[in-house]
């Protein structure tokens, strides 16, 4: 049997695997979002706080995966939420970067600008500084994306969802006539993924930044 036709014979359950592990990214992305950017406007004005924050999250980068994922097993047990937890904490660095770098590079005079306008710090802030460090921020989000695609398939090992299952059958079955089959099709869905994702980056850029506005 060759390798499309036992793509053929099993497609449905690639297909599902593919789209759990794109669910499974997304969810710690948003996480990672949720937390990262509210740090970053928090403290990307200070010196001590910012240096501390940024160096903590890229503290949780240097953690190998394995090792993490298997010491969330104490505290979340198995499945989806250590695979999401995990996901979100090695997201955190480019976001929160990338999020800080934006915010920090915008032309003083706008911002006070927007104030002399007598505009409140919050509606700065919403209006005018964090629009203008999105592209800054977008970048963060594309990097974090592709970083996750790779990661996520670690969450096999603790139960989780996504194309690593198919990953880790073909390397526990090695020797097996299909194990290199189930190896290559979760390898190839991840490679998919990021290739989607990236174009969804890239059409999200040209549409909500000025300069794709103007093109």
């Amino acid at each position: 049997m060759t390798f499309l036709d036992y793509f053929a014979s099993n497609w449905t359950d690639v297909a599902d695997a593919t789209l759990a592990h794109a669910v499974l990214v997304l969810q710690g992305l948003g996480l990672a979002v949720l937390i990262g950017v509210p740090v970053a406007v928090a403290t990307y004005r200070t010196g001590a706080p910012r240096t501390a924050v940024l160096g903590f999250a890229g503290l949780l980068l240097t953690i190998p995966s394995y090792a993490l994922f298997g010491l969330l097993i104490t505290p979340l047990g198995l499945g989806t939420g250590p695979s999401v937890v995990a996901l979100t904490m090695y997201a955190l660095l480019p976001v929160l970067r990338n999020a800080v770098v934006g915010l920090r590079g915008l032309d003083p005079a706008v911002v006070e600008s927007a104030r002399a306008m007598g505009m409140t710090r919050l509606r700065v802030l919403v209006t005018v500084e964090l629009p203008l460090a999105w592209p800054v921020l977008l970048t963060g989000l594309r990097v974090a994306t592709q970083l996750l695609l790779g990661i996520a398939a670690i969450a096999a090992a603790v139960n989780g969802p996504g194309l690593g299952n198919l990953i880790l059958d073909g390397l526990a079955s090695a020797g097996t006539p299909y194990a290199a089959y189930l190896t290559v099709e979760g390898c190839l869905g991840i490679v998919l993924l990021a290739v989607v994702f990236d174009l969804l980056f890239a059409g999200l850029n040209r549409l909500t930044t000025a300069k794709g506005l103007g093109a």
